[in-house]
């Protein structure tokens, strides 16, 4: 053989992997595909954020200007090169090593102001990364951006920083509370994972009406310290994706014990570092799934979804079952929720307030008085939130801990319904109850407030917060007007590996998750993956 030749057949040897690589869209790419590409050097992290920030500069401000975005990390470039040196001599971290990840801008970050939306902690500093924060960086996450939020995690999906966020499916239609930003974020393809809050619905929400997975975990099986509080008896952090490989593999990067948060002492021995493992393509085949019906009705373009779901899950092997909610608890668990929730934002408040700098409040009844200073849009762009400011009085007005109607709760409401749930999944031996995450389509940004939530079966989505019990959330479809449906897989508390695999093998047998009409590709972001 010539010396040419044989040049020319190692030089041909040298490029195989990128001639037998696949060509794969941006959107869809998930993390195992993402660290193939790292693997066969076709794809840096560097890379990756590159074509994330693009997006972001394109869709964030520009084009449809979705709002997402509060705060870019200006040291997110210089990670990505340092994270791909450590790839390249020490090897990878974990499945997240180089992975960018968008922040609901309640978790603190050391680096970058963490505001709750809020322009009352404009610029606000924390002294330590929140636990999960600490987890996903050791494991090699970059974190991209922090992403807007109903302010203090509740209210209209907008805040007095932030703004109002847009829904990539339908610009005049609502992207849902209080993980909007990271919902727009993560269905726009802005990072490859979010995370995001749920005290009621938080992330399940965001997660239904921009069409991506979402996971509210059992409460405790996530360190909650270091986010900023709505109610701590309900609170728990989340990630969303655009798959559920995705999600199981962000959530076994950031379980364990935490010292400062006496909740995670319930997951000892229950939690697991992996829960991709555990995906079955098959996972419904023999499994018993109860349908709520009691959250049907609402919108007969959201019900032919679901009823679409079912029949998939039954061709999988599925048996579904009827599963009815009592009528006490459909009647009394936003009650119940409120009960709770609205004298612990106070006091919880309080205590976060005491961690930042001394310019900020201090107290609910500070914020009160700093709000009626501000009755314009400032120079920023930042103004007025009447609908999260007048809710400010309602919570400062709603009692003590030590007031009955929240002991009263707090110690026998919220054991009954969790012996009653626990009663329904025991008696049929069901392995998820499945709802439409919201039973109708996502409102329209000009409709007046919504006053679904006076409406006992408006959602379900608290019941797994008066529990603390798992809701995973999975695209099932589209409305006729192209809105998505999502489908919750609820189950027992630390149900998270079956729920995961459950929710894969939906969405393995249904692929309905579809990329957002104004979030397209844009050129050249497409990755080969080997």
């Amino acid at each position: 053989m010539s010396r040419v030749a044989f040049l020319i057949l190692i030089l041909l040897a040298s490029l195989r992997p990128v001639f037998g690589a696949k060509t794969m869209d941006l959107d869809s790419a998930t993390i195992g595909d993402i660290t193939a590409a790292f693997n066969a050097g076709t794809l840096t992290a560097e890379d990756l954020v590159q074509l994330y920030l693009a997006r972001i500069r394109s869709y964030d401000r520009q084009g449809p200007s979705l709002h997402a975005v509060m705060a870019i990390n200006p040291k997110a470039l210089e990670t990505a090169r340092e994270l791909d040196v450590e790839r390249k001599t020490k090897g990878p971290r974990s499945a997240l090593h180089g992975i960018p990840i968008v922040l609901k801008d309640n978790y603190n970050t050391a680096d970058m102001p963490t505001t709750g939306g809020s322009v009352l902690l404009e610029g606000s500093i924390p002294p330590a990364d929140a636990f999960v924060v600490k987890k996903l960086r050791d494991a090699g996450a970059i974190i991209l951006a922090k992403v807007n939020m109903s302010e203090f995690a509740s209210a209209a999906p907008r805040s007095s920083l932030g703004g109002q966020s847009l829904n990539p499916h339908d610009l005049k239609r609502s992207p849902a509370g209080s993980s909007g930003g990271t919902g727009v974020a993560v269905a726009a393809a802005y990072a490859t994972l979010g995370m995001g809050t749920d005290t009621g619905g938080s992330i399940r929400g965001p997660s239904t009406s921009n069409g991506i997975v979402g996971l509210k975990p059992t409460h405790g099986l996530l360190s909650r310290s270091g986010i900023i509080p709505l109610s701590l008896t309900f609170d728990t952090g989340g990630p969303m994706a655009r798959s559920v490989n995705d999600v199981a593999v962000a959530l076994g990067t950031m379980t364990g014990i935490d010292p400062a948060d006496a909740a995670t002492k319930r997951g000892e021995g229950k939690f697991s570092t992996d829960y991709a493992k555990d995906l079955k393509t098959d996972a419904l085949k023999g499994a018993r799934i109860g349908i709520a019906r009691d959250f049907l009705g609402a919108d007969p373009d959201v019900d032919w979804v679901i009823e679409a779901s079912l029949e998939a899950m039954r061709k999988a092997g599925a048996t579904i079952v009827d599963a009815r909610f009592p009528k006490w608890l459909l009647d009394s668990k936003l009650e119940f929720y409120n009960a709770i929730r609205m004298p612990e934002f106070p006091l919880q408040i309080k205590d976060y307030l005491a961690t930042i700098g001394p310019n900020y409040p201090k107290t609910i009844e500070d914020m009160i008085e700093r709000t009626n200073r501000i009755t314009g849009p400032g120079a920023n762009g930042a103004g007025p939130n009447p609908s999260r400011w007048v809710l400010f009085r309602r919570e400062a007005s709603s009692g003590s801990l030590e007031d009955y109607r929240y002991t009263s709760v707090r110690d026998y409401g919220l054991p009954l319904v969790r012996a009653a749930v626990e009663g329904i999944f025991s008696s049929q031996q069901l392995d998820a109850i499945v709802y439409p995450t919201s039973p109708r389509r996502p409102a329209l940004l000009t409709a007046p407030p919504d006053t679904a939530p006076t409406n006992p079966t408006a959602s379900a989505t608290n019941i797994a917060n008066l529990t603390g019990f798992p809701d995973l959330v999975v695209p099932a479809g589209f409305t006729g007007d192209n809105l998505p449906v999502g489908i919750s897989f609820f189950g027992p508390a630390f149900s998270e590996r079956k729920l995961l695999s459950l929710g894969y093998s939906f969405e393995q047998a249904t692929h309905a998750r579809r990329r957002p009409v104004h979030a397209p590709a844009l050129e050249g972001e497409s990755i080969s993956v080997p």
